[in-house]
């Protein structure tokens, strides 16, 4: 927003104001009327100032090609300019470009360095847009990954490539909540640190559920070094006003791909999740694939999944994942088609009880174990299960619930307050990285 018009000369007090009933018609995730968690509504990230020239970039739109060994830029100004591009590799520079705002164009990377999450290595990129007389009127700096994701097969089954290789991703699903802020983390270090442990845990994917994050998450995720399945936040009331609520939901689902889409370390888009206000999956999945095809899609994750209220969508037989979420898991998980790679999209789920970091309700989990070690154990048997699915069944994908304890449910790897690791770290670590490894092999 360009506030420019309503300044006047002098001190200036602005106010930024929001009006969010959160009442479940537009998108809100779980912290809504049907939601899990505590109500919440109005501003909750970060707003923030920005002086720029009069003609100054007001977006950059990024694509590594890696095949081509090229980088695809769009940038837009508030006026056709020229624009210099740069890229540096460790304070070198290696290429550069000069073209016209607003139209797409190419910047060689030879011999690029591959972004994974063994080696996430990132670009520097500088934008510079010039005046009449060729002088700098605005600059940004950016980075990017040269990556590729997408489908293939090996050994006559379909899964995900990233790199041209099978990689087994194993992740968390990470609701992103918090006991003082609900949605807000309490400081940057706070943000950092689940991304960090999940990370040192021996994960290479956090699945970012009903929840979008400030960009300084996905900066930290790409940094790191950890695939990100980015869900859209659900509605609940599918049905009511559609010719309202519906396009609320496509509007604010096209603006998080497009405010998260530089991102090297997002790989697939989510759009619905166990058949939660579901509506025009197919059409949607569909939709998502085409307008950023660099990524994969799983239009309905845990399709086997419904609330009893409503109708249950179903799998839409279209995307990129057949994605089943089994509690406890991991046996029944679904199995490749011929052309979609099998995913377990959420399981596990078994908790344990920590006096003294329990959220004041009633806590529940899918399952229970008594102590840190028997906790443990259980986890190290549901993984040597996954390995037998992924070997043996086609399984490519499996994301265990969850990163966090969040209020009533106990089942994360850490207490709500991020204080106590209920688990053996160096076990859990030793037992993910096995499951990865068994999945290096098949290539």
């Amino acid at each position: 927003m360009n506030i420019t018009e309503f300044l006047k000369a002098g001190p200036n007090n602005i106010v930024v104001a929001a009006h969010d009933k959160n009442d479940g018609k537009y998108p809100s995730g779980k912290n809504g009327p049907r939601g899990d968690y505590t109500f919440s509504s109005g501003i909750w990230q970060t707003v923030w100032m920005e002086p720029v020239s009069k003609n100054h970039i007001q977006g950059i739109k990024l694509l590594p090609q890696v095949a081509e060994k090229q980088l695809k830029i769009q940038v837009t100004s508030t006026a056709k300019t020229k624009v210099t591009a740069i890229v540096s590799s460790e304070g070198k520079e290696i290429s550069k470009t000069v073209i016209q705002s607003g139209m797409e164009f190419n910047i060689p990377v030879e011999n690029p360095k591959l972004w994974s999450p063994d080696s996430p290595f990132l670009y520097d990129l500088k934008l510079s847009i010039h005046g009449k007389n060729g002088e700098i009127i605005d600059e940004v700096k950016s980075y990017f990954g040269m990556r590729d994701i997408k489908l293939g097969k090996v050994n006559g089954i379909v899964r995900p490539l990233l790199n041209d290789k099978f990689v087994m991703q194993l992740g968390l699903l990470d609701q992103g909540y918090w006991p003082d802020g609900i949605l807000t983390a309490p400081t940057e270090e706070a943000l950092k640190y689940d991304i960090e442990f999940t990370k040192k845990a021996g994960y290479n994917l956090i699945r970012k559920h009903m929840k979008t994050e400030p960009q300084r998450f996905y900066y930290w995720a790409d940094k790191m070094g950890l695939l990100v399945w980015q869900d859209m936040p659900c509605l609940w009331y599918p049905d009511e006003d559609t010719t309202i609520y519906r396009k609320a939901f496509r509007d604010e689902y096209k603006a998080i791909i497009d405010d998260h889409y530089n991102s090297p370390s997002i790989i697939a888009w989510v759009p619905f999740n166990e058949n939660w206000g579901a509506f025009d999956v197919r059409n949607i999945t569909d939709w998502t694939k085409q307008y950023d095809p660099s990524r994969l899609v799983n239009g309905n994750s845990g399709f086997n999944n419904n609330p009893s209220y409503q109708k249950a969508y179903g799998d839409p037989g279209n995307g990129d994942f057949v994605d089943t979420h089994i509690y406890v898991g991991p046996k029944g998980a679904s199995e490749p088609d011929p052309k979609r790679a099998a995913s377990l999209g959420e399981f596990g789920g078994v908790g344990l009880f920590v006096r003294g970091h329990m959220w004041p309700v009633e806590n529940n989990a899918y399952a229970y174990e008594p102590t840190i070690e028997a906790l443990t154990d259980r986890y190290i048997f549901l993984m040597d299960n996954v390995e037998q699915l992924l070997r043996y069944k086609g399984l490519s994908v499996a994301i265990y619930t969850q990163t966090t304890d969040v209020e009533h449910e106990v089942n994360g790897l850490l207490t709500y307050d991020r204080k106590i690791q209920k688990m053996v770290l160096e076990r859990i670590k030793a037992v993910n990285q096995a499951v990865i490894k068994a999945g290096n092999e098949l290539n």
